[in-house]
């Protein structure tokens, strides 16, 4: 079976072409804007019929997207979360290929939850802010393809790589920093949310299982356990072997006081973003994973303590 793994080189795209790559069956063709790509081409930019004729020349069996924008204004996001998918979709139904497409979705077209609730992928999406609003659009462009595509909706993910800018990479940065110092105590804001983590490499297998499946629509992909952001901090501590006080800052968190949920300052923006969480999400996020039990015979197997040692273990070696 050929794959064509678009966004390789991402956070996720990493993880999963190693998981590709370890299945025998599996000829992998990355495709990305980077020099190290198999073949370079910018979906943001590039045209859906340029895309078609090589579509039509490689002839992939699936398509995977893990390509998008993280990071940036409204503009950007749309173009590279929305703009980059509508080409990819119509490139798709202009091909003879017949490739089934799997998406790379997230939590964020969700928006908030009902503290204590568990969400399922019949719920009404209501994303908080532009980065869900435009991963949003993209799995609605998808879902109204026609195609033969599943959308994969990963909620928060954790374990080896996860980026210096996140919660958890914000979190075991200030913790290295404070044992270097010699700090006994360490205070941090915006630890109250609560987030469904899943490791990276539990995202892969999924993405692998959906690749092989002929599941459809979206699906979620969780641990289906909310942890508060404090407890994984208690967790960290742990595995670091931090041995000073954990001190939460009361109040919202604020970019000037040390907060780990703090929102990110945009170039287009003279202050914080408006919504209070970065990711939109509200206080609490819990994904209803039985969907991806009965559709793609996937479990999540490693749990937050292993993925933290691992986040732990690469902030330690940072010079």
């Amino acid at each position: 079976m050929r794959v064509l793994l678009i966004g390789a080189n991402g956070y996720l795209g990493r993880f999963v072409a190693d998981r590709l790559l370890a299945d025998p069956a599996v000829q992998l063709t990355a495709l990305g804007r980077g020099d190290d790509a198999d073949v370079r081409f910018d979906l943001a930019t590039g045209s859906p019929g340029a895309l078609t004729r090589f579509l039509d020349a490689v002839h992939p069996g699936v398509i995977v997207n893990c390509a998008g924008a993280t990071r940036g204004g409204a503009r950007e996001l749309t173009r590279h979360n929305t703009v980059a998918v509508a080409t990819v979709c119509e490139a798709l139904r202009r091909s003879g290929c017949g490739a089934r497409l799997v998406q790379v979705g997230c939590s964020s077209e969700y928006g908030p939850s009902q503290p204590g609730s568990s969400t399922a992928e019949d719920a009404v999406p209501r994303p908080g802010g532009p980065y869900g609003v435009s991963k949003l659009a993209a799995t609605e462009l998808v879902l109204g393809s026609g195609l033969d595509a599943v959308v994969l909706r990963v909620f928060s993910p954790a374990g080896p790589g996860t980026p210096a800018g996140s919660p958890l990479g914000r979190l075991a940065e200030a913790m290295r920093r404070a044992m270097q110092s010699g700090d006994g105590e360490l205070k941090l804001g915006g630890l109250g949310a609560q987030r469904d983590f899943i490791d990276v490499r539990d995202v892969a297998r999924a993405v692998h299982a959906a690749s092989l499946s002929a599941a459809q629509g979206v699906i979620n992909i969780g641990s289906g356990r909310a942890v508060r952001l404090r407890d994984a901090a208690a967790v960290l501590a742990r595995v670091a072997g931090y041995g000073g006080a954990l001190h939460e800052l009361d109040g919202p968190p604020g970019p000037l006081r040390g907060a780990i949920g703090h929102p990110r300052m945009d170039g287009e923006h003279t202050g914080p973003v408006a919504y209070p969480y970065p990711d939109g999400c509200g206080s609490w996020q819990q994904a209803d994973v039985r969907c991806a039990r009965d559709r793609l015979g996937w479990r999540p197997r490693i749990n937050l303590e292993e993925s933290l040692a691992d986040i732990w273990m690469e902030a330690a070696c940072r010079i």
